[in-house]
């Protein structure tokens, strides 16, 4: 551009107007010529002192080092530079300067306009910061963690802690897919993976059983979320290995469902296999129940020792599954007696009886055959009692109980006979209707009144169990083993467990009231019936409003039963009072369904470890073991743990020693009515 003067008047208006910094340089000595208003506001210097000054004093970088890279560079065509200028303030700011050279009556000139960049270069040294971070984080994990295409799966990225918890390079696995890999253990395993993708959530949670590069099965927990690249949907799975506690949660199943002299399932598993008969009972076809004696175990114990006994049972239990199908159940529900449960009898109860008769004189057969024990010769016999049922019945321990009244008629009759359940033994079932009714009567007619059972924390007393009982009118005192079972089967726990609630929550909240008392926390135990019960979150929070208890003094105790059919329902009533305030007890925890899957899924606050176990802690190992992992496990989930049954203060001290220490059961103080227990242990 040619001009007369310094500059043109339509380009000084430009000039001067614009909002975007301007400066005239002289090249070479880099002395600055003319800068607009903007320039002067965004340097901060007054129009004297920023004209006629060198560029140097807003440039940090040599402005002669600049001209010469702008001869040097290999582009001509450029004509923009990135600096960092200073400001009057000092404060320091990277721009990025365009430049075009003008002539002027006072010579050539270079023309500058200078836009702001700090912000987006900052947040480009931020973002990279960022992916630093993220990719030290990514590749220093000691989760496995992968990233995958959604569309078909392929593996773009994976950390070390992926290559080494599954024995591939990284080269093996990126640009390939987990199928490719062949990491799955069956198809099924897939299936069910794929299944849980189409949950929308924005983490997922699932357990995988995987197959490492040579063979090594391993159980995983992966936490997947779903991300977005570029418009491209990717998995990323952080996956743990579990192993280590799927193993545990298979030895607490194992000894809390199985025999372990003979492997057969035990009394619960066998009440959990008739429930589970019972409901898939539909078709019209009868089962039936077997309940079978061993006849001279006792003699032989007693001659012999018990390791003789116990090859006998071994061998009984081995000649008995010879004996059934293998859709039939074999366990071993006490110490000389086995059951077998057969499904799939005719509809006919006649024919029925004659088909399992078959089997029950297969069975006496089989179990009368003499037998060589650690060079000993013994020859038993056996006493069968047998319950057929069709689908109507939904008792479990009911078809348990008429098979042993059977039994128990079979041994009065001689030994090694079979007997069925027949009419003249239901007397006592018309005798339970009896008691039926007059269980109707007593809660109507406040027979029932609450015991009170001391719980500790080294030796301090923190709460107490509520536990009901029945003051019949003839037979005295009931404890609960008479009558709940009774109430759950004839639809009566409901009215009665909110009878409990009442009660058990005015007497917290009267002990609130008091200094010695206000720490208190009361257990109420809830039975599966009434958790189920459609009205019972109702009926829990109009307790509280009717009492005015505290709902944090208040812990309901709940069985692994309730987690059984849905527990989405169950998470989402805990969920619901827990928000209220009550806290969450799992009761006889470690005899049911153990799982960690619904475990940790549950809003749990405290874990109590069974008195079956706890009676045996110091002569079964299995139980000692059972408490171990029960306390172990509480401790990982933040929860706390409180063994009941506690009788003897070995057990107490043995308990201590795993890590428990809060304890309910005689040694500590038995149930007992108001005024004894405020006479005990609040004087």
């Amino acid at each position: 551009m040619s001009m007369s003067s310094t500059m043109d008047p339509g380009f000084r208006a430009i000039f001067e107007n614009s909002g975007s910094v301007m400066l005239l340089v002289e090249p070479g000595c880099g002395r600055i010529v003319e800068a607009n208003r903007a320039a002067l506001s965004y340097y901060g210097y007054p129009r004297e002192q920023l004209i006629g000054a060198s560029i140097n004093q807003i440039n940090t970088l040599d402005w002669e080092d600049t001209a010469r890279e702008r001869k040097e560079s290999a582009y001509p065509a450029r004509n923009n530079f990135a600096f960092r200028h200073r400001l009057a303030s000092g404060e320091e700011r990277d721009v990025e300067v365009f430049f075009s050279p003008i002539e002027s009556n006072r010579g050539p000139l270079v023309f500058s306009i200078v836009h702001d960049v700090t912000g987006p270069k900052q947040a480009q040294e931020e973002l990279r910061t960022r992916e630093a971070l993220y990719r030290s984080v990514f590749q220093t994990s000691l989760d496995a963690v992968s990233i995958s295409r959604v569309s078909d799966g392929m593996y773009v990225d994976v950390n070390q802690a992926f290559v080494d918890a599954l024995g591939y390079q990284r080269e093996e696995v990126i640009g390939r897919t987990s199928l490719e890999l062949n990491l799955w253990v069956s198809c099924e395993a897939r299936d069910q993976f794929a299944k849980s993708m189409g949950d929308k959530s924005p983490r997922r949670n699932v357990e995988l059983k995987l197959r490492k590069r040579h063979g090594e099965i391993f159980w995983g927990l992966a936490s997947i979320s779903e991300v977005e690249i570029d418009g491209v949907p990717y998995l990323v799975s952080v996956l743990k290995d579990i192993s280590e506690v799927k193993r545990a949660e298979e030895r607490i199943r194992s000894l809390a469902f199985y025999d372990p002299l003979t492997g057969l399932p035990n009394r619960r598993l066998l009440l959990d296999r008739l429930e589970h008969s019972m409901a898939s009972g539909g078709s019209g076809r009868k089962q039936a129940l077997l309940l079978i004696d061993v006849d001279k175990l006792r003699i032989l114990n007693d001659t012999l020792g018990h390791k003789i006994g116990d090859l006998l049972l071994k061998e009984i239990a081995h000649r008995l599954a010879a004996c059934t199908r293998e859709t039939d159940t074999v366990a071993r529900p006490a110490g000389g007696e086995f059951a077998i449960l057969i499904e799939d009898l005719s509809g006919r109860r006649e024919e029925a009886a004659a088909q399992v008769q078959a089997v029950a004189k297969k069975i006496q057969a089989a179990v009368g055959q003499s037998c060589v024990l650690a060079g000993h010769e013994f020859q038993t016999s056996s006493s069968i009692g047998i319950a057929v049922f069709g689908s109507r019945f939904k008792n479990p321990n009911g078809v348990l109980q008429r098979a042993q009244i059977a039994m128990s008629q079979a041994r009065r009759a001689g030994r090694n006979k079979i007997s069925f359940f027949s009419s003249a033994m239901q007397a006592v079932v018309i005798a339970r209707g009896a008691i039926e009714e007059e269980l109707r009567h007593a809660i109507k007619a406040d027979q029932l009144v609450v015991y009170y059972q001391p719980q500790v924390a080294s030796s301090r007393l923190i709460g107490v169990e509520a536990l009901v009982r029945w003051r019949h009118p003839k037979r005295g005192l009931l404890a609960p083993v008479e009558f709940i079972p009774l109430a759950e089967e004839a639809g009566l726990i409901v009215p009665l467990g909110e009878w409990v609630l009442n009660r058990a929550f005015a007497q917290i909240a009267a002990w609130a009231k008091r200094k010695a008392t206000a720490h208190f926390a009361i257990s109420v135990n809830i039975s599966a019936h009434q958790f189920q019960h459609p009205d019972f979150v109702d009926q829990v929070l109009a307790a509280l409003d009717r009492t005015g208890a505290n709902p944090q003094d208040i812990k309901l105790e709940l069985t692994e039963s309730i987690c059984v059919d849905n527990v989405k329902d169950v998470v989402t009533k805990m969920s619901l009072l827990k928000s209220h305030g009550l806290r969450f007890s799992m009761d006889d925890f470690g005899t049911g369904y153990s799982s960690l899957s619904y475990v940790k899924n549950l809003p749990l606050d405290e874990l109590k470890i069974d008195r079956s176990f706890v009676k045996d802690i110091l002569v079964d190992a299995s139980s000692g073991a059972i408490a171990r992992t029960i306390i172990s496990l509480g401790r990982a989930m933040g929860l706390s743990v409180i063994a009941e049954g506690v009788e003897t203060e070995a057990q107490r001290e043995f308990l201590m020693h795993l890590g428990c220490d809060s304890f309910q059961g005689f040694l500590i103080g038995r149930p007992v009515a108001l005024e004894d227990f405020e006479q005990s242990w609040l004087r």
